[in-house]
């Protein structure tokens, strides 16, 4: 039923009339499912009132009037509405049966008419909704002189509808450049322009784009991805010759009246099969009639092995296309009987390559939606390999200024100015830090890259999506903050490693605090990251690590100049009774980095889980301080009994993950995302401003905190008419996982601007008010 609805929504936005809707036969006009009348009673009064059919309502916020030169107007005047909760706008108000408002304002004293542009938009209670109208009515002012207005349009007698919806229609994105007279009604976009796709062989696709008779195909506002293949993205499309044609809308462009055939080669880094969807953007015209919106359709494929391709430049196997009849010519498309169009001729191949054969795929009709976003070019395509590494660098520097990263860093520089040691041995620090957090970041990058090409999309903090690590970093802020407090130390009889490694002015010390400061900066995306990391997720994987090699050093970076630099060791102060001080002081960022990440373990898994975590909390504070105190006195019992109560407290790190995770609502004034809702928006020429984010994203929440969550933010989506889509990758959601990936996103934050027939515009990872207001007013020109 909803796949029924939403294909019928699709359908009337994409064509003026809804008579070309699945259920043509019971649903009416739009003039005549909402009758508009508009009269002056008075020189500063003016009346409209819709009649509304039965079975269809008209939304309160959607309904607007305009006057013209002539008459002031002010607000528009409207009756309370019937409140109710909208799938799509939220919490509106909306009119049966009739709607009566009032324009007040003063006419000037020699207007005769005033011209209203009065727009609104409505649904059938069956779940149909018509595209926004836009019509322009003049209306005669009472007290006129005699050849005041003449020639203005008169209103029909018998509540006939004023208008004809072809004759002025400017709603729904839908643009009519002929004669209303000679246009022929338009097809359903999955008649107007068919597509086909099949595997050619693992280095190449075949395409087939066919405009029925009496329409056409812009080459160049189509656009190609992969999903689900990791590892394998599509190359340039071989286009064939295709007609001059100017364009009221684009200008000069190239387009296709015929069936064509194109060529799709594919990059790949990996060899082996693998399946994937491809998803297909493009946009056409009706000759002299309607232009319809981006339309998307989605084809399955059973991608065979292939070969990887060299430098990442696609394999291309020589092709031979057999010549198929169009069944007819592009300079006379008026010679094709609409009622009698040619058969679509089946795809036929021939490769040259026997490495793989052409296989049959059958498209995913369920997904035929129009508007889905495409990603933009890969990340870092005609960058060098030496820009790409020092941009990771800068990206690990600036991490060190990130909240839960300078704490660690502060110690580690407090540990060094306290030891008083030779040069050589804050070297020696130096470098085994420096090699904690190379290891650390080559870690996570081997990770991510082994899950990725296993076909799972994993980004950059993709670790945070998990319970039980989030409750492990708790546990490990709040030890680290009770060693610095001097509840307890390590060492002795445990080992004799000494002190807590967080303070160890030794090799293992220096090594761990490297990967500490490696996971801490983890929930963090700097500038500069993001273009390294989406070219490291897309590079071979012996490159992928040099950049995040990059990365951790330039995380390293402060630390290993202090080490090497003698004119920065100077400057550290001298050691002294303070630095006890402030190392007890570092403590408490520590404490509130763990309250933090217990805040996201609570919206991951709910209060329960925080509530058990902080009872394990307490129970390995109560464990560390007990070992501690009997450690000093030798007494093994005790320090066993310790040492189990520690080992109790695990207990909840496993208990949270058993939990499932709690309902949640979209916020005020926004839109959860799902791809059918984004394509249902798009298909409406709504500009959509999507934000991706996570709880646990600490430069996502700065930036919704300094721009997306004021006042002004709001009120420029409200100038545009703007959606605000949500979109929350706290815990692992695989719609937004293939979201980002679509977008080349390494992880979150990311901001996605749509406008009606444009590309999506990314944003930067780090907002201004400025760069969204520009992005936003942009989408909406």
């Amino acid at each position: 039923m909803l796949l029924r609805r939403f294909t019928a929504l699709c359908l009337l936005t994409l064509c003026a009339f809804p008579a070309l809707a699945l259920d043509e036969k019971d649903l009416l006009p739009v003039d005549k499912a909402f009758v508009l009348e508009v009269q002056a009673d008075t020189r500063d009064r003016i009346e409209l009132r819709w009649d509304i059919a039965p079975g269809y309502y008209l939304y309160r916020h959607r309904t607007s009037v305009k006057a013209g030169p002539g008459f002031s107007a002010g607000a528009l005047q409207m009756p309370a509405g019937e409140k109710k909760h909208d799938e799509f706008f939220g919490d509106v108000e909306t009119y049966h049966r009739q709607l009566k408002a009032t324009l007040p304002g003063t006419a000037d004293p020699g207007a005769g008419t005033v011209t209203l542009e009065v727009r609104y938009q409505g649904c059938a209670d069956a779940g149909v909704c018509y595209p926004p109208q836009k019509r322009t009515v003049e209306v005669r002012l009472p007290g006129a002189s005699a050849g005041a207005g003449a020639g203005a349009a008169a209103a029909p007698a018998g509540g006939a509808p004023l208008f004809n919806p072809l004759a002025r229609n400017d709603g729904g994105g839908l643009k009519l450049p002929g004669s209303a007279a000679t246009q022929s009604l338009p097809l359903p976009s999955e008649q107007a322009f068919g597509f086909e796709a099949i595997v050619d062989d693992g280095n190449r696709l075949l395409l087939r784009f066919t405009p029925a008779p009496g329409y056409y195909l812009y080459r160049d506002r189509t656009s190609l991805a992969l999903e689900g293949a990791a590892g394998i993205r599509t190359g340039k499309p071989q286009w064939p010759a295709g007609t001059s044609h100017r364009d009221e809308h684009f200008g000069n462009v190239v387009v296709y009246f015929d069936q064509v055939d194109v060529p799709l080669p594919l990059h790949r880094e990996r060899a082996d099969a693998s399946p994937a969807t491809l998803v297909a953007t493009f946009q056409g015209c009706q000759t002299d009639g309607i232009c319809y919106p981006p339309m998307t359709r989605r084809v399955r494929l059973a991608l065979p092995a292939g070969k990887v391709s060299p430098s990442g430049e696609a394999m291309v196997t020589p092709l031979v296309i057999t010549p198929l009849p169009s069944g007819r010519k592009p300079a006379d498309p008026a010679a094709i009987d609409p009622a009698n169009p040619p058969a679509p001729q089946p795809l036929v191949v021939r490769s040259n390559d026997n490495g793989g054969g052409a296989s049959a795929t059958t498209p995913d009709a369920s997904a035929d939606n129009a508007g889905r976003s495409q990603p933009p070019g890969n990340a870092g395509e005609g960058d060098s390999l030496a820009w790409i590494l020092l941009l990771a660098l800068a990206g690990g520097l600036v991490l060190n200024l990130m909240p839960c990263v300078l704490p660690v860093l502060s110690l580690k520089v407090l540990g060094l100015a306290q030891s008083g040691e030779s040069r050589q041995h804050a070297r020696r620090h130096a470098l085994w830090y420096t090699l904690g957090v190379l290891v650390a970041f080559t870690a996570i990058g081997a990770l991510v890259l082994a899950l990725r090409a296993a076909g799972q999309a994993a980004g950059w903090g993709f670790q945070l999506q998990h319970p039980w690590f989030i409750a492990a970093l708790v546990y490990l802020m709040f030890v680290v903050g009770l060693s610095l407090s001097g509840v307890f130390t390590l060492g002795g009889n445990l080992g004799g490693v000494g002190q807590s490694l967080a303070q160890r002015q030794d090799a293992a010390g220096d090594f761990f605090t490297g990967v500490l400061a490696c996971v801490v900066a983890s929930p963090c995306i700097a500038p500069f990251m993001g273009p390294a990391l989406a070219y490291a997720f897309t590079a071979p994987a012996a490159v992928a690590m040099l950049v995040f090699l990059a990365l951790g050093l330039g995380l390293a970076l402060p630390f290993l100049l202090i080490g090497f630099v003698p004119a920065l060791a100077r400057r550290l102060p001298r050691p002294g009774a303070w630095m006890e001080t402030f190392k007890q002081v570092l403590a408490f960022p520590m404490y509130l980095t763990a309250i933090w990440l217990l805040w996201v373990l609570g919206k991951q898994r709910g209060i329960d889980a925080m509530a058990l975590l902080l009872a394990g909390a307490a129970l390995l504070a109560l464990g560390l301080w007990w070992f501690e105190r009997n450690r000093w006195r030798s007494r093994r019992a005790g320090m066993a009994l310790g040492a189990v109560l520690v080992l109790l407290a695990l207990v909840p790190v496993w208990g949270v993950t058993r939990m499932e995770p709690p309902a949640r609502a979209a916020s005020e004034g926004t839109v959860a995302y799902s791809p059918e809702m984004l394509d249902r928006l798009r298909a409406d020429n709504r500009v959509v401003f999507v934000n991706m984010t996570a709880d646990w994203c600490v430069t996502c929440k700065a930036n919704e905190r300094n721009v997306l969550d004021r006042d002004t933010f709001r009120d420029t989506l409200k100038r545009v008419d703007a959606v605000y889509m949500h979109g929350d990758w706290t815990n692992v959601d695989p719609q937004i996982s293939a979201f980002l990936e679509q977008h080349k996103a390494v992880g979150v934050p990311l901001y996605v601007v749509y406008g009606p027939g444009a590309p999506p515009r990314v944003l930067p990872t780090v907002l201004t008010q400025a760069i969204v207001e520009d992005a936003l007013l942009r989408a909406a020109r």
